[in-house]
């Protein structure tokens, strides 16, 4: 009787909300697909859906940096949405996520459809609202066994800054012409977040304030199956997977299977229209960070679909062959993907459950144990990343030796790791999420990939670790007991400068205006051995600050830092507080060179990382305003990745060659290096290859010839010396991330702070075997003077993607050095 009145509250309701509910068309009033459709508009059509249908409830769950909502809209059948929360508990206990006994007899699977992570690729929102409309109209029968999550806009202000753009340009009605203005985006584009950042790459890293939003979302639903919803190029047909090789060893047979029984389904309706699409080509599985592959690690068919258009299509382009390629064109296609897969999952939800059930109670990880270890700061990041994806951990119980392979070394050997080590079990839950992150060496495939190939997290985080097939007894983990009390009326304090968290503490310091130094070689003094580098604040040296231990006592607790105070200036070994290997570290104006030459994405890294990170102020400077005026205002110019042909002349009388040489700083990064080299003003080398004899080479193994020249995300290990004010905080050793295979000559006169050594080898991840031999005996990180100025060189950009947490400080020593 109970089941009986619920299917009639269901009719009543799908009868009533149906009569009342609007098509997108209607309710926005313009043909969906003849203009662009802005952010608030589509959470308002979200909004009504929700209130004029008994199949679609809504959630935001969270503000963009620019302020625009996130919001999901979850769709099924009424008398599952009024139990919403108890289908959620049941379907993460049946898969020993969740503790408690089951609360409902539902047999249902989760879809989370994802829209617009790219903002220029601005097809998919609109295909959002079609497919909402669709699945709470036409097909809501789908609905009895499902939940479908829709999230119509990842990233609200990129695509704002698209169609805004967009509008601001185009012609009426549009201009198809490829040659049009309105299918040449102005930098940045709308690809990126507000920062500039790729949130298509930020899944794993969280670095971005979408990202940290979306994430708890997610995994408190699992969903079976993820879809992300793209663009690419215009002359390109559909893309939907099966993916490509490389795969990452941990997606299983199953996964690999079902992406093909979705694809079949999507060809029954593409084929039935005659529209190309193509499969298994271009976008693999390796990388982390992506909407389809961290769905997958976290056992759900993760899956991108690319529909050929993305910023340059606008309305309607003409593309190579000319035919047309219109936005209505486009939405149909991802609509019909989208209807596609829901119509597939709705087939098989008894399959996706078993086998669900099957991936998370699975016991085969590579190793049984990852072990890690390192200062208090660097684990505390790291353990915030593992808390954030529900990675779950144990603390060493007592002091142990764990054989297994080290990563520093990547050999296979016994390592000895303290009470505080942390031990991730590689067998347990999250196991394949777990190997995906921590494996001292990615397998894959095909060294043809579509991205880095390497992320450790251990060499990510400059920690200690190994991973082992070892059991090792465990306990809860202890908090950290950090102290951040001062004795006010000290001769000095003194922290450590060995983590970004100490940077943020030492910038935090001067924009307060305490006036802070460091010691140029080690030095003991209140019990403690400070390392070069160190941070010191003298009391006699901050007399305009009354209330100094105050303020440095609430700036420590501010920052979680730990603050010794010293009661005398005498030293018991090296300089004492007064001395003049003490050096004084200034309040820096730092200047953000923003220009159409720069990499969007370097950029913003940048910006984030100083505004958001280091909480420092920020100017961000045109390359049209690089002149006396504005620079004599600046005492360190940042130049981010890019290719610049103009900065410098051949004379070195423009603006900026005056201001360094009457010392100014700057710091170029990546790819800026080059409008260094070819000037007589400094001395930086860019390495070529030795010139080898022809050969021919087939065509079609041209593209393997070339990747020999390449280096796809490669950790290296480099060589430091400690003793160089640029290398505060680091140790003889210091693994980075290479994303290119530029490497440039050693700079003489004490200039070279980290650099690689003679044949060196990468430790993880690919690199050609001609880029390989470039890199030996090549410049890492280093300092040039010229005239009264100086010039940092980062070969490696220490803040890509934001997630190489121990390269961040070498920025913040390049800054306040």
């Amino acid at each position: 009787m109970k089941n009986i009145f619920l299917s009639l509250v269901s009719l009543l309701l799908g009868f009533s909300s149906y009569a009342q509910l609007k098509s997108p068309s209607d309710f926005l009033g313009y043909e969906l697909g003849t203009q662009f459709t802005r952010h608030h508009q589509v959470i308002d059509y979200v909004n009504h859906v929700s209130e004029n249908s008994g199949f679609a409830q809504t959630a935001a769950y969270g503000k963009t940096n620019e302020g625009r909502t996130l919001q999901l809209v979850y769709l099924s059948a009424p008398e599952n949405l009024a139990q919403l929360e108890s289908l959620r508990k049941d379907h993460l206990r049946s898969i020993g996520y969740a503790e408690g006994a089951k609360e409902t007899t539902k047999e249902f699977s989760v879809v989370w459809l994802s829209y617009n992570v790219h903002g220029n690729e601005s097809t998919s929102t609109e295909a959002a609202l079609k497919t909402l409309h669709s699945l709470v109209s036409e097909k809501k029968d789908w609905l009895e066994n499902l939940i479908v999550i829709m999230d119509p806009c990842i990233n609200p202000d990129g695509r704002d800054r698209y169609v805004n753009w967009y509008n601001q340009v185009k012609s009426t009605p549009f201009d198809s012409a490829p040659e049009a203005n309105e299918h040449f985006e102005e930098w940045p584009g709308g690809r990126y977040n507000h920062y500039y950042f790729d949130l298509n790459r930020d899944w794993a890293w969280l670095s971005q304030k979408e990202s940290q939003q979306r994430l708890p979302n997610y995994l408190a639903w699992m969903p079976q199956i993820h879809v992300d919803f793209h663009e690419q190029g215009v002359d390109s047909p559909y893309y939907f997977a099966p993916a490509v090789e490389p795969y990452h060893e941990v997606i299983t047979d199953f996964q690999r299977e079902f992406q093909t029984t979705i694809a079949k389904n999507h060809s029954r309706y593409f084929d039935k229209e005659g529209w190309l699409y193509f499969t298994d080509e271009v976008f693999d599985l390796l990388y982390p960070g992506y909407g389809d592959t961290y769905p997958m690690f976290n056992g759900a068919i993760g899956m991108t679909y690319e529909q050929g258009g993305s910023g340059r299509a606008g309305l309607s382009i003409r593309n190579r062959v000319g035919d047309l390629l219109s936005l209505k064109d486009r939405i149909a296609h991802h609509y019909t993907s989208g209807l596609s897969t829901v119509e597939v999952a709705h087939n098989n939800t008894t399959r996706l459950n078993r086998e669900f059930r099957n991936y998370h109670s699975a016991k085969d990880g590579k190793f049984a144990t990852y072990a890690i270890e390192g200062p208090s700061d660097k684990m505390e990041a790291l353990m915030h990343l593992l808390n954030a994806h529900q990675i779950p951990m144990q603390q060493l119980a007592q002091a142990t030796n764990i054989k297994g392979i080290e990563f520093s070394s990547q050999k296979n050997k016994n390592t000895a790791f303290s009470p505080k080590a942390i031990i991730l079990n590689g067998k347990g839950k999250k196991s394949k999420l777990i190997q995906a992150l921590f494996e001292p060496q990615t397998q894959f495939s095909d060294s043809l990939t579509y991205d880095i190939t390497s992320w450790a997290l251990p060499y990510a985080y400059g920690l200690k670790a190994v991973a082992s097939n070892q059991r090792v007894k465990t306990t809860a983990i202890v908090a950290s007991n950090k102290t951040f009390e001062v004795d006010k009326s000290a001769y000095a304090y003194a922290a450590e400068r060995k983590s970004i968290q100490d940077g943020q503490f030492l910038a935090a310091l001067i924009k307060a205006g305490v006036r802070v130094s460091y010691n140029e070689i080690p030095l003991t003094n209140g019990g403690e051995t400070w390392d070069m580098g160190s941070v010191f604040v003298l009391k006699t040296q901050n007399k305009h600050l009354p209330n100094l231990g105050e303020t440095v006592a609430n700036i420590a607790k501010e920052t979680k830092q730990e603050v010794h105070s010293l009661s005398s200036g005498l030293s018991d070994k090296g300089p004492d507080l007064g001395s003049n290997q003490l050096r004084f570290m200034a309040n820096k104006t730092i200047g953000l060179l923003k220009s159409d030459n720069a990499s969007p994405q370097g950029y913003g890294e940048i910006w984030h990382f100083i505004e958001q990170q280091l909480n420092y102020p920020l100017i961000q400077l045109s390359d049209e305003r690089l002149n006396e005026r504005f620079l004599n205002n600046l005492d360190v110019l940042i130049i981010p990745p890019g290719y610049y042909s103009s900065l410098f002349n051949n004379e070195g009388d423009n603006a900026l060659s005056k201001w360094i040489k009457a010392g100014g700083r700057v710091i170029a990064l990546g790819s800026a290096l080059n409008a260094f080299t070819n000037n007589s003003l400094f001395s930086l080398q860019r390495k070529t290859a030795a010139e080898q004899a022809s050969q021919e080479i087939a065509f079609n193994a041209q593209e393997r010839e070339n990747i020999r020249s390449v280096i796809y995300g490669s950790i290296y290990r480099a060589s430091v010396d400690p003793s160089h004010p640029l290398a505060a905080g680091y140790s003889s050793n210091y693994f980075t991330l290479k994303t290119s295979a530029a490497a440039y000559s050693l700079l003489e006169n004490n200039g070279t702070a980290a650099y690689l050594s003679k044949n060196v080898q990468p430790v993880a991840g690919f690199s050609g075997d001609k880029a390989i031999k470039l890199q030996s005996e090549s410049l890492l990180f280093g300092t040039e003077r010229v005239g009264s100025g100086s010039v940092v060189y980062f070969v490696d950009n220490p803040l890509y993607r934001s997630f190489w947490e121990n390269g961040k400080l070498w920025l913040v020593n390049a800054i306040f050095m």
